[in-house]
């Protein structure tokens, strides 16, 4: 089965958004044994959708075209508001070459981005777009938007990747972004974005909240997770079987 449908190939660059859907897999775990799962799952899902509400306004300040990039197989429908590509099977790396690829080579360039940065702008995915989508003759570009934990946030690229670039990673780390450059050193040039902090653990949740708080012109969906953090906040998880 195809990634993508069928049509004509655009230039303006793609923005894939990696989610899992809840109910069908084990999300944010680390959050979850900090906060409980049932907190975890909420405010993934609002995030989701702030996350998703940026993509929308960036689509119509610079003409990217966002997509849901879907872990599981078959749950495409519980993803409304963008079209769906399948992340397909395989680790991470493998799963992000893929979509990267595809939509590479439908769009021209691709950025890849998690559910778990709703503080993120439009006009950070701008600088990433004017970066990838720069006048003259195409050279090969990279966009990485570093995040505090030693990951990335971001990552963009006009030009496909080989697949060894990707797998040999080892993401989730504290040196995943050092690593994931050194590994695509050489197939291109880099433009390097501001860091972010994205949810992975309770102890980040506080910082996402602040920086919610600072953002000049909130999306609806950024303003509603921002409330929601505020009126429900995360209390420490303790294991009952304990």
């Amino acid at each position: 089965m195809a990634l993508l449908a069928p049509g004509a190939a655009a230039v303006s660059g793609a923005l894939a958004i990696f989610v899992k859907t809840p109910g069908r897999s084990a999300l944010k775990t680390r959050l979850a044994a900090g906060t409980g799962t049932a907190y975890a799952r909420q405010w993934y899902a609002l995030a989701a959708d702030a996350v998703a509400s940026v993509a929308i306004q960036a689509r119509a300040d610079f003409g990217i075209a966002p997509y849901w990039a879907v872990a599981e197989a078959g749950a495409e429908s519980a993803w409304a508001g963008l079209p769906t590509i399948a992340q397909g099977d395989g680790d991470l790396g493998t799963r992000m070459a893929r979509v990267h690829s595809a939509l590479v080579e439908r769009h021209g360039f691709a950025l890849l981005i998690g559910a778990d940065v709703p503080q993120l702008t439009a006009p950070l995915i701008g600088e990433a777009t004017r970066w990838l989508a720069a006048p003259g003759p195409t050279e090969p570009r990279l966009s990485l938007g570093p995040a505090s934990d030693g990951g990335f946030w971001l990552f963009g690229s006009n030009k496909t990747i080989p697949l060894p670039a990707w797998t040999r990673v080892g993401y989730s780390q504290m040196d995943t972004a050092s690593r994931f450059r050194d590994s695509l050193d050489g197939y291109g040039s880099w433009q390097t974005l501001l860091p972010l902090t994205d949810v992975d653990r309770a102890e980040d949740l506080k910082p996402v909240q602040r920086a919610l708080a600072l953002l000049a012109g909130p999306t609806a969906a950024q303003r509603t997770l921002a409330q929601w953090m505020h009126d429900t906040p995360a209390m420490p998880h303790r294991d009952p079987s304990q």
